[in-house]
């Protein structure tokens, strides 16, 4: 796949699967944006790209509307238009309706899995028209059945309204000749856990698979390329589910 003059932003690519994306991108020619509210994580990301377009980095939390809205104005001023946008930026508050806690993280959670992604889309259509670009999401297995932890129930809900969210963009746009479509990975090896602060280990998820393994961020990387490419021209309002069989437990 050749991304030679396309230029791809990438939400929450400071670390795991949006680190690994737009480093992808960049290896097929493309000209990327790096996002994400660690300036440090950032530049360890941008040194990788030794080689390759040198990609714009901006420091940014896109559940804030200005800050959203200058990552945007900031990509076009900088290389003129956009081609794909990957909404990958994503948090997990454990909270439960018992707990009492649920509606403080579902305030948070929902501003960044789903509010963000929405506004980011609203704004980067108007580009995306004038290049038949396209759209990938990036939700969860979640998202189409309950976790098995219910602490997680807040990003569950993100996660759902961010695959019919995709469905409902890629009808209304696909007379512009912009496509939308959404991954939901299972277990992925990243900084997630850490991050959250659970006492799960990625062996814990992996006996929750069919084939008994957890992906790599590069696995989704691929994915996503391939959705974004030409050779998926045909596919839009589609969830891509990436998940080792998990779903099939």
């Amino acid at each position: 796949m050749n991304f030679s003059d396309k230029v791809v932003l990438v939400t929450g690519s400071s670390s795991g699967i949006g680190a690994a994306t737009a480093l992808a991108f960049a290896r097929e020619g493309a000209k990327v944006v790096i996002v994400g509210r660690s300036h440090e994580k950032l530049e360890k990301v941008a040194a990788k790209f030794a080689g390759l377009h040198t990609p714009l980095t901006i420091s940014a939390d896109v559940s804030d509307d200005h800050q959203a809205t200058s990552l945007i104005q900031k990509t076009i001023d900088h290389f003129g238009k956009l081609d794909v946008l990957v909404n990958n930026a994503g948090i997990s508050r454990p909270a439960t309706v018992l707990q009492g806690n649920l509606l403080a993280a579902y305030d948070e959670v929902l501003a960044t899995n789903l509010r963000a992604a929405i506004h980011l889309t609203t704004l980067a259509t108007p580009h995306l028209i004038k290049t038949n670009g396209n759209i990938i999401n990036i939700a969860s297995v979640v998202g189409v059945i309950p976790p098995s932890d219910l602490s997680f129930l807040a990003s569950s809900v993100s996660k759902a309204g961010l695959i019919h969210f995709t469905k409902c963009a890629a009808l209304e746009q696909a007379p512009h000749g912009v496509r939308v479509n959404v991954i939901s990975p299972g277990p992925v090896r990243t900084e997630i856990l850490d991050a959250i602060g659970t006492s799960a280990t990625w062996e814990d998820f992996q006996k929750l698979t069919a084939l008994n393994r957890v992906s790599e961020p590069d696995e989704l990387a691929d994915l996503i390329l391939f959705l974004a490419s030409d050779k998926a021209k045909s596919i839009t309002g589609c969830n891509y589910v990436i998940d080792n069989g998990m779903l099939l437990k």
